[in-house]
C-alpha cells in the first residue's frame, strides 16, 4: 500500500491538480483570513474555517477525479487487478494520497493561528475541534469522490458529478427547509453535512457526528472496492 500511496502522490505533483488544489485552498482561506483581520477580529473558526466547507465541497471533486478514471482510461486499472495486493489496500492507498494532498492544504491554518496568537490567547479547544471537523469532512468527500471516480473513465465527468453531489449537500439544508413532512425532514436532518460540520466550528465534539463522517467515509469506500471487485471477476 506504501508504494500506492507514493505513486499517487508522485502523480499529483508531476502534473497540476495538487497544486492548483492547494492554491484555491489558500487563495479563500488567505481571502476569509485577510477578512477576519480588516474587522479586527480573531474568530478563526467562524470567519475563515466555516466559510471553508463550501470551498471544500467544490475542491475536493477536483482533487479525487484522477484517482480511479485515469486508470480506466489508460488501462493500468489491469495492472492493478492482477497485482499481488487486495482491493481494499488499492482503494485505501489512493485514498490516503488524497487525504495527505488535503492535509497540506489544511497546513495553512498553522500561520495563521499563529499570527492570531500574537494578539490575542487562541481558543485551542475550539480550534483543535474546528480541524478535526474539516478532516472528518475532508474524508468524507474524498471517499465519495474516489467511489464516483471508479465509475466512469473520464476525469471530466468524475469532477462534474462530485461538483454536482456537493452542490447537492450544500442545498440539502435549504431543501429540507421547504418540505412539511416530518419523516422525510427528520431524514434529511440526520444526513446534512453542513449541520454536523456547524457543530464542530461551534466547538461542539458530538460522538454522533464523528461516527457519521467515519461512517459515510467507511461506506463508500467500501463502495468503491465492490465496484472494482465487480469488475474484476468481470
Amino acid at each position: 500500500m506504501g508504494a500506492i500511496i507514493k505513486r499517487e502522490i508522485g502523480a499529483y505533483f508531476s502534473s497540476p491538480i495538487a497544486y492548483v488544489v492547494i492554491a484555491v485552498f489558500f487563495f479563500f482561506s488567505g481571502w476569509y483570513f485577510r477578512v477576519m483581520l480588516e474587522n479586527d477580529s480573531s474568530s478563526l473558526t467562524y470567519l475563515v474555517i466555516g466559510p471553508m466547507f463550501v470551498i471544500v465541497l467544490f475542491v475536493l471533486p477536483i482533487l479525487t477525479m484522477r484517482l480511479l478514471s485515469e486508470e480506466k482510461r489508460q488501462k493500468t486499472d489491469q495492472a492493478l487487478l492482477t497485482a499481488p495486493v487486495s482491493i481494499w489496500r488499492i482503494v485505501f492507498g489512493k485514498f490516503i494520497a488524497a487525504e495527505i494532498i488535503f492535509l497540506c492544504c489544511m497546513a495553512i491554518f498553522v500561520p495563521m493561528t499563529i499570527v492570531i496568537a500574537f494578539f490575542t490567547a487562541p481558543t485551542w479547544g475550539i480550534i483543535f475541534c474546528n480541524i478535526i471537523g474539516m478532516i472528518l469532512l475532508g474524508s468524507s468527500l474524498i471517499s465519495i469522490g474516489v467511489f464516483i471516480s471508479s465509475l466512469t473513465e473520464s476525469q471530466v465527468v468524475a469532477a462534474v458529478v462530485g461538483i454536482a453531489v456537493g452542490m447537492l449537500i450544500y442545498m440539502l439544508d435549504t431543501i429540507n427547509s421547504g418540505i412539511q413532512i416530518d419523516f422525510l425532514k427528520s431524514i434529511i436532518s440526520s444526513v446534512s453535512f453542513m449541520t454536523r460540520y456547524t457543530n464542530f466550528t461551534s466547538g461542539m465534539m458530538n460522538l454522533a457526528d464523528i461516527v457519521f463522517y467515519l461512517s459515510v467515509t467507511g461506506l463508500f469506500l467500501f463502495f468503491t472496492t465492490r465496484v472494482i471487485d465487480r469488475k474484476r471477476w468481470s
